[in-house]
């Protein structure tokens, strides 16, 4: 067994290793320098990447930068309605970044997940950085698509948003993923919030892909999706340019937990702003005709309208408000 950190470790007996691990689970396809996939598609393929000091906090537990990768990409195969089926994993670690701690999380959460490991390309540098390309099996009826959104549909999410970016702001102010429990600074809140704390943090850290909810919304006749992973406003954006649509929101049904809102307010923080902006959400967000009611079970709330007139807009207790694309952009907030 060879060392599982990358410090003096031969690349080829790391992967001779990897192989090893992998092939218990009757993966086969790491070796050559490409992996032939079976016939049986038409597959959908997403990529993407994370980098410390951008997507998560220096010295993150291995372990958790592995499961965070998986779920952002399944995410976006999700948003597909497709049905996830091989991984091409590119890591580069830094010197003492625990390789096996990384793999054995990730080979176990892609297993879970229906996902071979196929491939990939591992080398070293000054910090952690992980792409991940995942390829999925297309629904049969094609699957939800950005451009789907009629005037009239009603605009639904599937989860709750804004908990992610509370969550990203608390480990700023100090707070710790240690073993298995979230640990607080010492920020003067009330013990009654303290639950509402450690699941932002947990919520930030490990996402859940709603990839059932992406299957059943692809048997639709027509919907359309995309993961929440920029900010609510910013992907709205998108989705209504996509379609060639507006959408008017209702700021009332903005589903953020009312415990999470008075976290945010003891932190001085604009809930609505977290719930609009704060990214990194990883829930649907669809839309669907009038008639239909989203799949049932998917605990998903109707949030607005789709619209002719081409502006996304926001109704506020004060008003109707233009609604301006609040959230990450990779190239500026980076």
């Amino acid at each position: 067994m060879v060392s599982p950190r990358t410090d003096g470790v031969d690349e080829d007996r790391w992967i001779a290793w990897l192989r090893r691990r992998v092939r218990r689970l009757g993966w086969d396809r790491i070796g050559d320098d490409g992996a032939v996939l079976p016939a049986g598609g038409p597959w959908v393929t997403t990529v993407d990447t994370q980098i410390e000091g951008v997507h998560f906090f220096p010295g993150l537990d291995p372990r958790l930068v592995a499961r965070r990768l998986l779920a952002v990409n399944l995410s976006d195969l999700a948003a597909m309605g497709a049905e996830p089926t091989y991984g091409f994993l590119a890591l580069t670690a830094s010197p003492g970044f625990d390789l096996k701690r990384f793999f054995e999380a990730f080979i176990d959460a892609s297993h879970r997940h229906g996902v071979e490991l196929a491939g990939g390309d591992l080398r070293r540098s000054d910090r952690v950085s992980a792409a991940l390309t995942l390829v999925g099996k297309a629904s049969p009826g094609g699957g939800p698509a950005r451009d789907a959104a009629r005037p009239g549909d009603r605009l639904w999410l599937g989860g709750t948003v804004g908990e992610s970016g509370l969550g990203f702001r608390l480990l700023q102010r100090g707070a710790r993923h240690e073993g298995r429990r979230i640990q607080l600074p010492d920020l003067g809140l009330p013990r009654r919030l303290e639950a509402a704390a450690r699941r932002a943090v947990r919520r930030h850290l490990l996402p859940t892909p709603q990839l059932e909810l992406g299957r059943r919304l692809g048997e639709r006749r027509r919907a359309a999706a995309l993961d929440v992973s920029d900010g609510l406003a910013k992907d709205l954006h998108r989705l209504c340019g996509a379609s060639g649509v507006g959408a008017v929101l209702d700021a009332e049904r903005l589903p953020m937990p009312e415990d999470s809102q008075r976290l945010a307010g003891a932190l001085g923080i604009d809930w609505r702003g977290l719930a609009l902006g704060g990214g990194e959400d990883y829930v649907l967000l669809f839309a669907l005709p009038e008639d239909e009611a989203p799949p049932k079970g998917a605990g998903a709330t109707a949030i607005g309208r789709i619209r002719r007139r081409q502006s996304v807009e926001i109704d506020l207790p004060e008003g109707r408000r233009p609604l301006d694309p609040l959230g990450w952009d990779h190239l500026v907030s980076a």
